[in-house]
């Protein structure tokens, strides 16, 4: 069973994150093998601590106001390899191990499985 990775971010690296006014930053999920981006989601302070000391991925709920650990009900966990922020610090990226068959709450791998054009 994999796991995830714990992340030291410093207090420093903790305050740069610029969260918008309703206390969110964007979080990005990558896989770590395929480098495909697998899912756009939202954290909040608590969700991002969460997931530096779980080593999974933990996100905040904008329909349902609440935390989600990807994966509780699906069986699709993500597990932590590395984590970045930008350079202007409002968006996080985060390098995952996807478990199970994807990340998409569709049942796609990806949640950029729509392509623009023919």
């Amino acid at each position: 069973m994999p796991t995830g990775v714990r992340i030291d971010a410093t207090p420093d690296q903790l305050d740069a994150v610029k969260y918008n006014d309703h206390g969110l930053v964007t979080a990005i999920a990558q896989d770590v093998e395929t480098k495909e981006v697998l899912m756009l989601a939202w954290m909040n302070a608590e969700s991002l601590q969460m997931t530096f000391d779980e080593g999974r991925m933990v996100y905040w709920s904008r329909s349902r106001q609440e935390l989600w650990r990807k994966g509780d009900t699906s069986g699709d966990r993500q597990f932590v390899r590395e984590a970045y922020y930008d350079c202007d610090a409002d968006a996080l990226l985060f390098i995952v191990e996807q478990e199970g068959k994807g990340a998409c709450h569709t049942g796609e791998r990806s949640c950029f499985h729509n392509r623009f054009g023919s």
